[in-house]
């Protein structure tokens, strides 16, 4: 990259403000040591034969910020690496106006935010940048309270226990047995005066016809 376009690149980054015309994704993303990561740059409505840059933020944007310079990609050239970049680490690829950048085994310092930027006639155009966390373990995402649902009441009748004692069918015995002597007593005691009164009148008669 020339040296005259970094005073201007720096400037440019100091009052950062992204542009539709390079579209990265994603916006953020959160990774684990020793992964590989994949930030995506579209470029649609530039021509086939710009140059898209690769630049890496390692704290927030400010007018003191510092910009590292990680590849490009030359239509003719390929991927070209800054000169402290490990090239086993990041790669650039192309696939039609999508540009990718490919960061292996990615560590903790890696964190940072990632831009795309193509240089045009005197404008430099940047996309909105890809906010990258590096961290040993990854948060775990917290589990949804189940809610309990109370447990319906069931209400039971008691059993019911069946009382041991006597058995009524003797009972029953004994009550009719009751019933027929008092209906024979007083059949006896029915006869007994029908005979008094059948006695009486032959006395009265008897009296009559003396």
């Amino acid at each position: 990259m020339q040296p005259l376009l970094w005073p201007l690149l720096a400037a440019q980054l100091a009052a950062l403000c992204g542009s539709s015309a390079l579209l990265q994704t994603p916006a953020s993303m959160t990774a684990q040591t020793n992964q590989t990561v994949m930030l995506s740059c579209e470029a649609k409505t530039l021509s086939s034969h710009s140059r898209i840059y690769w630049l890496r933020q390692r704290q927030a944007p400010s007018a003191n910020s510092h910009y590292e310079f990680l590849a490009f990609w030359d239509l003719t050239k390929g991927a070209v690496h800054g000169k402290e970049v490990e090239q086993e680490k990041l790669t650039v690829l192309r696939d039609s106006s999508r540009y990718t950048l490919s960061l292996q085994s990615v560590k903790p310092s890696d964190s940072g935010v990632y831009f795309c930027m193509t240089v045009g006639n005197p404008d430099l155009t940047f996309g909105k940048g890809t906010q990258l966390s590096v961290v040993d373990v990854l948060p775990t995402t917290p589990q949804p309270t189940k809610k309990t649902t109370p447990k319906k009441k069931v209400f039971r009748f008691p059993n019911l226990v069946t009382r041991k004692g006597l058995s009524c069918a003797p009972l029953v015995v004994g009550l009719l047995a009751a019933v027929v002597l008092v209906l024979l007593v007083s059949l006896g005691v029915a006869i007994h005066l029908h005979c008094l009164q059948r006695r009486a009148r032959l006395r009265l008669l008897k009296q009559f016809y003396k």
